[in-house]
């Protein structure tokens, strides 16, 4: 096989790889709560979804402390 004469620098590497990446998901606030939730998903906040009750929220338990 062939060689390259040269070494490609790392940023040569990144651009032709600058398509390749994890991308934050996108975040709507929730009608009900107004709090950042995906699209088109229950609310982990409220249970609502399309404007009615869809899931019921459990409290988040309190810490136990370890001893």
């Amino acid at each position: 096989m062939a060689l390259p004469k040269k070494k490609y620098a790392k940023a040569r590497q990144g651009k032709r790889r600058s398509h390749i990446g994890a991308a934050l998901p996108t975040l709507v606030s929730c009608p009900q709560c107004h709090s950042p939730k995906l699209a088109h998903r229950v609310c982990p906040n409220c249970g609502s979804y399309n404007n009615r009750q869809a899931i019921t929220v459990k409290s988040p338990k309190s810490p136990k402390a370890r001893g």
